[in-house]
């Protein structure tokens, strides 16, 4: 989807729905899948607002060269950048709130494409010379994807949401262990506690294992350009801008340099207004605007269990 000029582009609501992944079959009734309702999994990742930290989770993933040249060299990502992000939720949405049987098709589907993806960066980046070898199901790379995904998760809600207190937090770390070791994340990798994520994610900045090269800012400028380019004027500038703030916002300090984003005064009070306005918005929302329906969906196979 692009935008074609002045007159032409969609409005907000056709632009929302090219982001979202189609709505979820219904799964068998009764099953509660793999986390449930009294879950911090569900409580948390039910809040469609969480689509706004998909570009800072994706540009964390870049960071990491050899992430960047996986993703570079084998996928569509410029013919639609958006897919990485909707392929990316559709997996996640349906591993945590489909049923039993529906959330390990959907883990199958992603290793199986993962166990084709594999080569070599073509130049040096960073500690990385060119020639490092990289394949999608080492083990670090997708404890990477995983931490991105948990961390940026974790910061939104608690920026965007409601502040999230230490317990939370590291409830929701810990359940989504389950969902790292369906991804090919070992058991011994995985942080074990909250305050072990935060320092993994940390250490891989400050130990300079991420850097951002030439590949991942070439990317990188395609996902924050993507998200506006099929809205219709002025609205595309608007989108555009904030999706740059918000992923600004998120991104550790030296990535965000390295990544070219602006971070001034003007920056810093429209992520502080859009925290506020998200905040005082969200718990005035009908659960059918608020919440994914896939959380909706899985309410309704559970009913006979939550009455």
């Amino acid at each position: 989807m692009r935008w074609s000029g002045s007159g032409g582009g969609v409005g907000p609501v056709g632009y929302l729905a090219s982001l979202f992944p189609a709505d979820p079959a219904p799964g068998v009734p009764g099953d509660p899948g793999l986390f449930g309702p009294g879950s911090e999994v569900w409580r948390i990742g039910r809040e469609r607002v969480l689509l706004a930290a998909g570009p800072a989770a994706l540009l964390l993933q870049l960071a990491h060269p050899l992430v960047a040249a996986g993703v570079g060299q084998h996928s569509g990502f410029r013919a639609d950048p958006l897919h990485r992000l909707r392929a990316t939720l559709d997996a996640t949405l349906t591993v945590v709130f489909g049923d039993r049987g529906q959330a390990a098709a959907a883990a199958a589907r992603v290793r199986a494409r993962h166990r084709h993806v594999a080569g070599r960066i073509g130049t040096a980046v960073g500690g990385f010379p060119a020639g490092t070898a990289y394949r999608a199901e080492d083990p670090q790379l997708a404890l990477w994807v995983h931490a991105t995904l948990v961390w940026t998760a974790l910061e939104l809600y608690d920026g965007f949401i409601a502040p999230l207190t230490l317990q939370r937090r590291a409830g929701y770390q810990a359940e989504m262990s389950r969902f790292g070791r369906l991804f090919g994340v070992p058991e011994e990798l995985l942080p074990r506690s909250h305050a072990d994520l935060e320092r993994y994610v940390r250490c891989m900045d400050e130990d300079g294992v991420l850097e951002v090269g030439p590949q991942a800012r070439a990317l990188a400028g395609e996902i924050l350009s993507a998200g506006a380019s099929g809205l219709a004027w002025p609205l595309n500038i608007g989108a555009g801008g904030l999706t740059g703030v918000l992923a600004a916002g998120l991104l550790p300090p030296r990535l965000r340099a390295g990544y070219r984003l602006s971070w001034g005064w003007r920056e810093q009070q429209a992520f502080s207004a859009a925290r506020l306005v998200t905040r005082t918005a969200v718990p005035a929302l009908p659960a059918h605007v608020r919440y994914w329906p896939h959380y909706l969906s899985a309410q309704r196979r559970l009913q006979p269990l939550l009455r």
